[in-house]
């Protein structure tokens, strides 16, 4: 069953997304405001609402570590927010200054992906805030996009009704024409991917102004390249569908409508389970957690209705396991949520303080606090500097620090490799490389410590792993190698 959770009245406007993470809802507005709340009990946050855009607010995403949320705006502005204090990291104009109608973020958070009223995309480097690549994707308004769970691609649909696939420099891989009739409001991949053969397959989400939510599975082969199939056509909503999003397993899939309900249906089977009609105008948004069987509805009637669905203690059972999973995959289950799951360079001075209370270094966090180190001018830090300006005289001390910024640094320039050099498990530079069961190559250490959970199936494509044999890959350690003496 589906219950009713909350339901927040603050925007006085109408609510044309909502998102959520493991930690916050927001949701955005035409009366500029982007709002947050906790998931905890969905009090809003003290810096909310987030007041810098000077139009209505088309679209917000968060990223995937949670740290940022981004926002888009008739005002040509996608907005980057801090997740921690709500401040404005970065302002990013459209290089055309068109109206941005939706954005979102690559798995890896590298990447924001935007799509504007011009039929163009543009994409920005999330670390240097700068632009990567703007190029015409449509000849109409694109409304819709949203990346792979590989992140190696991402998808567009327009107000022409095509959906459009491409890599992640904007490369074309596959177009399916007349995919929605009168056009595509929305699309969302599946976080789950499945492997046959040698074929990736992935499923992908659209709505449209034929009042149609599809099902599609994009395959994905070594040697015949990419295509497109209809899995289901689902036409329980009687006006166009503005919105949908998969839940974090895959199994439900949520869409909004014109007709003013919000549906739930069995991804797996294309059968519906819910019609929820609570909501008195135009469904507009919808999105799940990322942890658990819980989805916001956002509406014309100003409102963003919270909904869980079974059992509440189940639910939160697995949110716990879901985190505690999540953890593992991330981060090899060493390190905490918070600073660790940022680039080094992003750091705040709170994040550094964190950082040294957690490698045992308390008795320097007042000394780093009045200096006012943050993560960029950490990793600078050399051994006269620890004498000199922080007073530590302990030959010990100095070197337990000075091999934590090491290895610090060493993080930085994982940031910088490239992506196929990184292990999927814990997006670090690969030091020993090798070969599973399921084709792809991890860090050796990373892999194992999968392996020897109960869980056993690979880590990319969720099948089960028909063999515990690591091969390994000395080409490409060998990359590696000359790679890194390069830089």
């Amino acid at each position: 069953m589906a219950s009713l959770l909350c339901t927040l009245q603050d925007h006085r406007d109408d609510v044309n997304c909502c998102a959520l993470s493991d930690r916050f809802l927001a949701s955005c507005s035409g009366d500029k405001t982007v709002r947050v709340y906790s998931c905890e009990d969905f009090s809003e946050l003290r810096f909310s609402p987030l007041r810098a855009h000077a139009y209505g607010v088309h679209c917000c995403c968060f990223s995937s570590c949670g740290r940022y949320l981004a926002s888009c705006s008739t005002d040509a502005r996608t907005i980057i927010w801090s997740t921690s204090t709500g401040a404005a990291v970065a302002a990013l104009e459209h290089p055309a200054r068109a109206p941005v109608r939706v954005c979102a973020f690559s798995p890896d958070t590298r990447c924001l992906l935007s799509g504007a009223s011009d039929g163009t995309v543009a994409i920005w480097d999330v670390t240097s805030k700068t632009l990567q690549r703007c190029a015409k994707v449509s000849e109409g308004t694109v409304l819709a996009c949203c990346f792979s769970p590989c992140g190696q691609m991402f998808v567009t649909g327009s107000t022409l009704g095509e959906l459009h696939l491409w890599t992640r420099s904007v490369g074309p891989l596959h177009t399916q024409r007349e995919a929605h009739d009168l056009g595509v409001n929305c699309c969302h991949f599946s976080p789950q991917m499945s492997l046959d053969g040698q074929t990736i397959k992935f499923r992908l989400a659209s709505g449209g102004q034929d009042n149609q939510l599809r099902i599609w599975i994009i395959s994905q082969h070594a040697t015949t390249g990419y295509e497109m199939s209809l899995l289901y056509t689902l036409s329980a909503q009687s006006a166009p569908v503005l919105s949908c999003a998969f839940s974090f397993d895959g199994q439900l899939l949520v869409s909004g409508s014109v007709d003013k309900t919000v549906t739930v249906y069995d991804a797996n089977h294309g059968e519906l389970v819910h019609t929820l009609t609570q909501h008195d105008r135009y469904v507009t948004a919808c999105a799940f957690s990322p942890c658990e069987l819980m989805f916001a509805s956002g509406s014309m009637d100003k409102t963003v209705n919270i909904w869980r669905i079974g059992d509440g203690n189940a639910q939160a059972s697995l949110r716990m396991m879901i985190r505690k999973h999540f953890l593992f995959v991330v981060w090899t289950g060493s390190k905490p949520l918070g600073y660790s799951r940022t680039l080094v360079s992003d750091w705040s001075e709170e994040d550094v303080c964190e950082w040294l209370r957690d490698e045992g270094f308390e008795a320097l966090v007042d000394a780093f606090r009045a200096h006012n180190i943050d993560g960029a001018e950490l990793v600078t830090l050399n051994t006269e500097t620890l004498t000199t300006a922080f007073n530590i005289e302990s030959v010990g001390l100095r070197g337990r620090v000075l091999r934590k910024i090491k290895d610090l640094r060493s993080s930085l320039l994982d940031s910088d490799s490239p992506d196929e050099f990184l292990c999927p498990i814990t997006r670090e530079l690969m030091k020993d490389p090798v070969i599973a069961a399921d084709g792809y190559s991890y860090e050796r250490e990373a892999i194992e410590s999968w392996i020897n959970t109960p869980n056993r199936s690979s880590p990319m494509t969720n099948l089960p792993l028909q063999t515990t044999i690591l091969t390994a890959n000395r080409s490409l350690k060998m990359a590696i190698q000359r790679w890194k003496s390069s830089q």
